[in-house]
């Protein structure tokens, strides 16, 4: 009969379901002492086969050790030892990528694994994670385990029947049972999921504004650090982009960021930003970089303008690209663009004039619905994520949420479920020091949400950014605010 659920099974001898599949056992006879031995040599020396064609590089290491220990003795072992700690020294302070990636990153994933393997049975069966079936608990199987100095990450098939909201249920379980900071699921091809244990908070302390790339790509640009360490890389090109957060969760901060990381393409008339800032704080203080690689408004008439001549651009674009292209390569004749805009709530459901309110908010969705494939982006940031604050919340493929007040906003700014896979953003601590930028991203191609941190551009990293756009008889204007 084919084999119809997957998993580890258990053997249980004593069932109290009067309806699971009877086990039998063979009589009982005394085996003689000498075929005992023989079978425990013969299974030892099949284990000791299987061990050095599963790991061939610490049996040939043993095996040397060996050679080496009978025909010099201690001091060839000795000798052979500090060679390979010298090696391995130079290696890590010289070369420390590769060093990560095919000694420090696989020896670490080995020693993890082995913890999660001696675990595994015990708390997948008390966490309600190991189903009864005909008499038998069924484990989940843990396929692989790669680990990194913050993240370890599970591979798990799961148990027929079995899906990742069950994980989700109990991430909290599996957390505390295995020893880690947190426990986040992720989806999978079918039949698994990832696990993911966060061992060390990779975002406590402040992350220092990153520097300034030397060939920046919009698809990829540098602004923080993620959860597991890895640098935070936002895509703009092709998507837009809505942040979210209450007032000090660090909005100021990523906004800076996209700019300080588009710097060098500014420079070079491939990208161009058009700053609205109806609250005249945040990006006022630069103001100057705006007015010299794009446009910048504060009053809500002139950021309607600003947002309108937006649109006739574009479509005048749209026009000049009809039957010959499909996508948008940056040019100095046609820029990607960026409509930055800062605390959109105010030019739209703060807004006293109707007509005003309702010209922006055609812009804004025109840019949003036409733009990707011309070169434009959107980058909104607001507190207040309810719908009737922001009508097109839906046309941003790409969500940031920061610190917020409730733990309903969560599915609303990245989508219903969020929050269930681990996305606690009420949660992030109202500390500057340790919260201050932390958030979580969701992507347009990946529904699980990554929990990232922006680095903090200071007010001496804006004026510095600002002093190149300044020639040398205005660089007296940068002591406060640039105007």
């Amino acid at each position: 009969m084919r084999r119809v659920v997957t998993g580890e099974q258990v053997a249980q001898i004593y069932n109290p379901d009067p309806f699971a599949r009877p086990v039998f056992r063979a009589p009982v006879y005394r085996t003689p002492a000498g075929l005992i031995l023989l079978a425990w040599l013969v299974r030892l020396i099949i284990r000791v086969l299987r061990l050095v064609f599963r790991h061939p590089v610490p049996a040939v290491v043993v095996a040397v050790l060996a050679f080496l220990w009978v025909s010099i003795g201690w001091i060839g072992v000795t000798l052979l030892a500090g060679w390979s700690v010298l090696v391995l020294v130079i290696w890590w302070h010289y070369w420390p990528v590769t060093f990560a990636r095919w000694v420090a990153t696989p020896a670490r994933s080995k020693w993890r694994a082995w913890g999660y393997r001696r675990k595994w049975a015990a708390v997948t069966s008390i966490a309600d994670l190991a189903p009864f079936y005909r008499g038998r608990i069924i484990l989940p199987v843990l396929v692989k385990v790669t680990s990194t100095l913050y993240v370890d990450r599970v591979y798990v098939r799961l148990v027929s029947g079995q899906c990742a909201a069950d994980f989700a249920d109990r991430a909290d379980n599996l957390a505390h049972g295995f020893g880690a900071l947190l426990c986040r699921v992720r989806t999978a091809r079918s039949g698994s999921v990832v696990l993911e244990f966060v061992r060390r908070d990779a975002l406590a302390a402040v992350v220092p504004a990153l520097p300034v790339p030397d060939l920046p790509d919009l698809k990829a640009l540098p602004v923080g650090r993620r959860e597991d360490g890895l640098p935070w890389l936002v895509r703009l090109h092709g998507t837009h982009l809505l942040i979210a957060g209450a007032t000090g969760a660090g909005k100021a901060s990523l906004l800076w960021g996209l700019v300080r990381a588009m710097l060098p393409l500014m420079r070079a008339g491939l990208v161009r930003v058009l700053a609205a800032d109806p609250k005249l704080m945040e990006l006022a203080y630069g103001r100057v970089i705006f007015d010299t690689y794009g446009a910048y408004a504060a009053n809500p008439v002139a950021v309607a303008a600003l947002l309108d001549q937006a649109v006739a651009d574009m479509q005048a674009r749209a026009t000049a690209f009809a039957g010959r292209q499909r996508d948008h390569a940056p040019t100095r004749e046609y820029p990607f663009t960026v409509v930055l805009v800062d605390e959109v709530a105010f030019l739209t459901a703060y807004q006293p004039d109707r007509k005003l309110k309702e010209r922006i908010m055609l812009a804004l969705a025109t840019l949003t619905t036409q733009g990707r494939a011309l070169g434009y982006c959107v980058v909104a940031a607001l507190q207040d994520p309810r719908k009737d604050v922001l009508t097109i919340r839906n046309l941003f493929p790409d969500r940031i949420a920061m610190r917020l007040d409730e733990p309903e906003q969560v599915d609303m700014v990245l989508g219903d479920g969020a929050r269930d896979r681990g996305a606690t953003c009420e949660r992030i601590s109202t500390d500057p020091a340790t919260g201050a930028g932390v958030a979580f991203i969701r992507l347009e191609a990946d529904p699980d949400p990554v929990r990232v941190r922006a680095g903090w551009v200071t007010d001496t990293d804006i004026r510095a950014m600002a002093a190149g756009c300044l020639d040398d008889t205005d660089l007296r204007v940068i002591e406060g605010v640039i105007v």
